[in-house]
């Protein structure tokens, strides 16, 4: 069975159905209770299950996560809410020195079932902290999953996947596609949580990225394709850890790769993909991996995110690049 729904309804329809399918499951979040989430995500979940799993929580994420540690440690699944991306730093601590290695310190005896969710991303005329694109902070952290949704149909099955899992996931949504609407099969996921995915065929450039980049990516390609250049558009889907194994074989068909990314490229997720692509499909390669990325400087003001986000014209100018060389 398929549904037509946004990405925030098909998250809401997947929490819903990891907590009808495991009474360990619960909420726990600034206003996601009786508000249902800034983005409404989680709306209708409290008045549904109650709210001693749909639990308000003080503004304080260090206590929310420490809080959603020790709730895993006594046997719950815990999915917890990080209201806006840069307000994940209070709890960076928590997330880096416990969660991600508590399990090794007691040498697998311990799971940390934990979900974190982070909006993510620019895109939407927000203010300082309410824009960042901090997952290479946690993806170079041992010991954590991160995982980032570009469709409905991914966000529904992929937060069940999260939540079934026995390790600590970091489930970045990109916000920006909170309200697309787009196909969910029910019935079907298509794929394990961590697989990479071709969403787009073609022949001259391989183009990779995650998140919101997947349908600005998918834009570029459409145009590429009026003017006879043909682009195979590769969504990442998972970033710790990466499945290369499709990226590669599609490297070494087109010879040719654009990486793009909204965080800042010094030391980043794409940084990491162009070297291992430089390392393991080097004699395929016709050019340098090319990379399109967020500037090196904090993110701008509102009325600036237009000149500091990749968008489809320096995707294409990198893809230019890419064949001109």
């Amino acid at each position: 069975m398929t549904e037509t729904m946004t990405m925030a309804k098909a998250l809401n329809a997947g929490l819903a159905a990891a907590m009808e399918a495991d009474e360990r499951v619960l909420l726990m979040g600034e206003d996601i209770g009786r508000l249902g989430g800034v983005f409404r995500v989680t709306e209708g979940l409290q008045q549904r299950f109650g709210g001693d799993r749909v639990l308000d929580t003080p503004l304080a994420e260090s206590g929310i996560v420490g809080s959603a540690i020790g709730l895993a440690m006594r046997g719950y699944r815990p999915v917890v809410e990080i209201q806006f991306d840069g307000f994940i730093f209070p709890a960076f601590d928590q997330i880096t020195t416990q969660l991600a290695k508590l399990t090794a310190r007691h040498e697998g005896t311990l799971q940390l079932p934990v979900v974190i969710r982070v909006p993510y991303g620019g895109h939407i005329g927000a203010v300082e902290h309410h824009q960042e694109s901090p997952e290479a902070y946690f993806a170079h952290t041992a010991g954590l999953r991160l995982v980032s949704p570009a469709t409905p149909h991914d966000a529904y099955w992929m937060i069940q996947q999260a939540i079934e899992s026995p390790d600590p996931v970091l489930f970045f949504e990109p916000k920006s596609r909170y309200w697309p609407k787009g196909e969910v099969d029910l019935e079907d996921a298509g794929g394990g949580m961590h697989s990479s995915r071709v969403v787009r065929t073609g022949t001259d450039v391989t183009v990779v990225g995650h998140g919101a980049m997947v349908s600005m990516l998918l834009d570029a390609a459409q145009l590429a394709e009026e003017e006879g250049t043909s682009i195979e558009v590769v969504d990442l889907r998972s970033l710790s850890p990466i499945d290369y194994e499709p990226l590669l074989e599609s490297v070494r068909r087109t010879g040719r790769l654009v990486v793009a990314q909204e965080a800042p490229g010094n030391v980043s997720v794409g940084s990491e993909i162009a070297a291992t692509v430089s390392e393991r499909a080097f004699y395929s390669l016709e050019a340098p991996v090319v990379r399109v990325s967020g500037f090196d400087t904090p993110f701008p003001p509102a009325k600036l995110e237009g000149a500091y986000l990749p968008d489809v014209d320096r995707i294409l100018d990198a893809v230019d690049r890419s064949l001109a060389y």
